[in-house]
């Protein structure tokens, strides 16, 4: 397949045009319900990133589905959350009833077993709208390719340059690893938003958008995580899912970016970059 590549960044005066204003009488029922399908035993603190995330990228309301394990870490952690609790006590094996749910987040450390695996054909099969796969969701459909072509049109497919290889193919040439980014996002009618430096979105029209924020020290484990779960919150939030790939990896990058600009690349975690948030939004809208 050969298509012409268009590329175009991604800057602060961009975001600030896509970012909706707030209305004085809005409530949390205006800014949706969103579902994070999150986590398996030693691993729940990646659930905790993501919906902390989430939270404070300005959804009405999140439920997070956890093992029974979880509930407990949940809880305690991010008590803005609602949460539905799996049979299973250590990983994750049903899927909850999707009605009410205005967009839906799967994969931070959900693990590969046969039980997940069937959870995450179902969620494909019966969602109505657009997902957001991240991690160990990106795995199992590397394990499952048939079923990429049933995604929703417009998801969101979140991978690092290692999960992308599993879905098409090695590589070590980054420009024709664009070229495959391009022809994934055609194909399957979703957008790529590949991560590391210069995050890249690729979108379903071929074209590619590269982020201006960001710096080496959000490499740590649980970056994704953030990410995840800011996006999820703005689809939720009724951001189409252009704008919401777009706003988020923005935000994400000048978070790690303020963060850097009082400490350090060295002592930069993921949870730092949930922290600066809110200074994130502060700095677009000003």
């Amino acid at each position: 397949m050969e298509l012409k590549i268009s590329e175009y960044l991604i800057t602060k005066q961009e975001i600030q045009r896509l970012l909706k204003p707030r209305a004085m009488n809005a409530h949390k029922g205006v800014f949706g319900h969103g579902l994070l399908i999150s986590g398996s035993r030693g691993k729940m603190g990646a659930v905790c990133l993501s919906a902390k995330a989430c939270m404070r990228s300005g959804i009405g309301l999140l439920t997070v589905h956890v093992p029974a394990c979880g509930e407990q870490i949940l809880q305690v952690s991010v008590p803005e959350a609602m949460l539905s609790i799996d049979s299973q006590m250590d990983f994750i094996s049903e899927l909850p009833h999707l009605d009410k749910y205005n967009a839906i987040g799967v994969g931070p450390a959900i693990g590969v077993k046969r039980e997940t695996q069937q959870m995450l054909k179902l969620l494909i099969q019966n969602t109505h709208v657009p997902l957001v796969l991240d991690a160990d969701a990106l795995n199992i459909l590397s394990e499952n390719k048939t079923w990429i072509s049933f995604l929703p049109a417009e998801s969101i497919l979140t991978p690092h340059v290692k999960e992308f290889e599993r879905l098409t193919q090695p590589t070590t040439d980054e420009e024709f690893r664009r070229k495959l980014q391009k022809e994934f996002s055609v194909k399957h009618k979703v957008y790529v938003v590949l991560k590391g430096a210069n995050t890249c979105i690729s979108t379903p029209e071929g074209n590619c958008y590269i982020n201006t924020t960001g710096n080496p020290g959000m490499a740590p484990a649980g970056s994704g995580d953030v990410l995840t779960g800011i996006i999820l919150g703005l689809l939720a939030q009724g951001y189409k899912p252009f704008e919401a790939a777009c706003i988020a990896v923005f935000l994400h990058g000048l978070a790690g970016d303020l963060y850097v600009d009082d400490f350090s690349e060295e002592s930069l975690i993921a949870s730092d970059l949930t922290d600066y948030l809110e200074e994130a939004f502060k700095r677009i809208k000003n």
